[in-house]
């Protein structure tokens, strides 16, 4: 570990991006890193042979010009996914973080991030998608942070008061911006939009410290929350992966009634609620890798090229956990994956 280098030694640059607005911010900031010029981004990104947990440690920048397709329609394994006109769209790929049970893991080779610099063009394809939409149909909703988390990064880049900017101009249009940052002080001056949703994701403290690792603690995560709420803006909770472990009940209980002590559950625009599941191609990948965490040793069943815990076991606990959740909310406003 101590050979290791610090975050952003080095920033691999596609020829055909230095050009870019946002390539020459980056540059410009970590002025003292390695410039790098590549040909195209999947040549470091994908490459064989990669440590992804070792390159976390040590993330490096991956500045790239995205080609078509900017949308995609959402995974299954998200709440709300059979609504139409929810499609998620990529700003960046990976994560600051580096939490146990996420999909990243299985689904990218490496660790580095991947910033693409051409932010109009994904913004164009929206309005493109957007402007068919009519004005009594429901809105299109695009989750930007789907594979990443924008607002974690956005003390080096300002990228989510991008989107947020972009999104006030739009109609028919809510953009979510999912995250578990305490980065809310740096666009708490922005005016709230009804075109934005700023989706916390929480988890009692045990897991917090077993599997959200270099995430905020559960305490700073709600201190952000109760500032956007109290700043006007729409904020949904996730409460998800649920984990099954041992006095779950009691322990997710306990946090929900420790969540709303702190945080005014009339205000709140949704919650959504799941337990653990993922792609089995990306679960079997993570496996392989021989990770620490027993989430990839524990008694899960595989339905329909998901792994999941079994659906006895997982509509027990959203039975239970729902109806604990609706001492404090709105069941209209509960969403969840069973």
């Amino acid at each position: 570990m101590k050979n290791l280098q610090t975050k952003f030694s080095h920033i691999y640059i596609e020829g055909g991006a230095f050009e870019y607005p946002l390539s020459k911010v980056i540059l410009t900031k970590f002025s003292n890193s390695s410039i790098i010029e590549i040909d195209h981004y999947k040549d470091i990104f994908n490459r064989s042979g990669q440590d992804f947990q070792s390159q976390k440690q040590s993330i490096n920048l991956i500045l790239a010009k995205k080609s078509p397709p900017f949308l995609y329609p959402v995974s299954d394994m998200v709440q709300g996914h059979q609504l139409p006109g929810f499609f998620y769209i990529t700003p960046m790929l990976n994560c600051l973080y580096n939490c146990d049970y996420c999909f990243l893991q299985g689904m990218y080779p490496s660790g580095n991030i991947v910033i693409f610099v051409n932010q109009n063009d994904l913004q164009e394809a929206i309005t493109k998608e957007v402007s068919g939409t009519k004005t009594s149909s429901p809105p299109k909703i695009i989750s930007v942070s789907y594979n990443t988390d924008l607002l974690a990064m956005e003390h080096i880049l300002p990228l989510t008061k991008n989107w947020i900017k972009f999104a006030s101009d739009c109609k028919n249009l809510i953009i979510e911006v999912r995250t578990k940052s305490t980065n809310f002080k740096l666009i708490e001056n922005i005016d709230s939009n009804e075109n934005i949703i700023l989706s916390w994701t929480i988890s009692p403290e045990i897991i917090c410290k077993s599997y959200e690792h270099s995430a905020p603690p559960l305490s700073k995560r709600i201190a952000a929350i109760k500032s956007a709420i109290d700043k006007g803006w729409k904020v949904r909770l996730c409460i998800d992966p649920v984990m099954n472990i041992e006095n779950w009940e009691d322990i997710y209980t306990r946090f929900f009634l420790y969540l709303f002590h702190n945080v005014d559950s009339k205000k709140i625009f949704d919650l959504s609620i799941g337990t653990f599941r993922m792609n089995k191609e990306y679960f079997k990948r993570i496996r392989k890798r021989n990770p620490k965490s027993d989430i990839y040793y524990s008694d899960f069943s595989i339905e329909n090229n998901t792994v999941a815990l079994s659906k006895k076991t997982r509509e027990n606990m959203m039975g239970k956990l729902k109806k604990e959740l609706c001492k404090y909310i709105d069941s209209k406003k509960i969403l969840v994956w069973e």
